[in-house]
């Protein structure tokens, strides 16, 4: 794959460059910004959907189930509002803007019933994505902005038993994510997105799926883009679902010379940060973080200020571990703003070969 050209040589030189530049800026979360929006199950559907089918397409969906809460679904529906979402991160500073895809692979959008629209979601998620960072960049050419096509971990999970009783079961495989994978990755390139960013990994099995389809898809398309790894550390135990700690983790997916490798969700920043150390420590190559804005309380809410969480990650880039930061659940424009703000001032943290050349 690493012998591959560049889909899109241009926009990789001017992320590597930005990258030695300054520490970049990463956007917040999707849901907690839908949430505001207080959507119903009609706005949700649409009029795509309106009817319990496409209208598009005669018997889309089914029907029998609502389509309340998926909001991948909002990238077809409400399409103005997911560009809106994106504006407000860019507005508030963010160089790199993840498409609204977590969920749009097969086996996730099995849930609604929506499967077959698995491709389109990505496509249209990096589309509406490539436009407002083509708008924002054409306002400010000397600080150009980039689309993250997101990956998410599905539903599923190819090393762990589902079943307490049957430890040898697995309710899925590792084709069939591969297979998932190369759809939605292949959704997310033709829409435009200049990295795709495999996230919230729990399991590093489903993760290495990820990126064998994107192996095996770069190598069928004839050529690649850069692709960041983030995993998430469940709890306080500092391992993955799966049992990995960063470092362990970090050694299992070095092979793809990912353009970086971080982690994100579960943990707030506090928490977050002696493995991030140890990924600064560790990685040959960029190191990125995106934490929840906080633990959740007891009503599932995230508490921590953009002051609170902005002052822990300017720690981080004050000790030069960081190259691209920006927030997970609970995190709005006002946080990106804030952790922006904070780690301005810091050099990006070096990498490995940078600090052996200048020695």
């Amino acid at each position: 794959m690493s012998m591959l050209p560049w889909l899109h040589p241009e926009r990789v030189a001017s992320l590597e460059a930005a990258l030695r530049q300054r520490i970049l800026i990463l956007d917040g979360g999707m849901g907690t910004m839908l949430q505001g929006h207080q959507l119903d199950e009609a706005g949700f559907r649409g009029e795509r959907f309106e009817h319990g089918h496409d209208n598009h397409h005669e018997h889309d969906h089914p029907g029998g189930c609502d389509l309340k809460g998926n909001n991948d679904l909002l990238t077809l529906t409400k399409p103005d509002i997911i560009r809106g979402v994106h504006e407000a991160y860019l507005e508030a500073g963010a160089d790199l803007i993840e498409t609204n895809t977590f969920n749009s692979t097969r086996i996730s959008q099995a849930d609604y019933h929506l499967e077959h629209l698995a491709y389109e979601l990505n496509r249209e998620g990096a589309r509406l994505a490539r436009a407002a960072c083509d708008a924002y960049t054409a306002k400010n050419p000397a600080k150009p902005r980039f689309v993250i096509g997101v990956l998410g971990p599905t539903s599923r999970t190819a090393s762990l038993s589902p079943d307490v009783n049957d430890p040898g079961f697995r309710n899925v495989t590792f084709e069939e994510l591969v297979v998932n994978y190369t759809e939605s990755a292949n959704g997310l390139i033709d829409g435009g997105a200049d990295i795709v960013m495999v996230e919230t990994i729990f399991d590093t099995l489903n993760a290495k799926a990820a990126l064998f389809a994107l192996s095996e898809l770069f190598r069928a398309r004839g050529h690649r883009v850069p692709v960041m790894i983030s995993g998430t550390i469940t709890d306080r135990s500092g391992r993955t679902l799966s049992g990995q700690t960063a470092e362990a983790f970090y050694y299992s997916v070095k092979h793809i010379r990912p353009l970086a490798v971080g982690l994100n969700c579960a943990l707030g920043a506090a928490d977050l940060r002696p493995h991030i150390q140890t990924l600064a420590n560790a990685c040959e190559s960029y190191v990125s973080t995106h934490p929840n804005a906080g633990l959740p309380n007891a009503f599932g809410e995230y508490d921590e200020t953009p002051a609170q969480m902005a002052a822990v990650i300017g720690g981080f880039a004050r000790e030069g571990l960081l190259n691209l930061v920006g927030g997970c659940c609970g995190t709005t424009p006002a946080h990106i703003k804030a952790i922006a703000e904070a780690v301005r001032q810091y050099e990006p943290r070096a990498l490995p070969s940078e600090i052996t050349q200048a020695a």
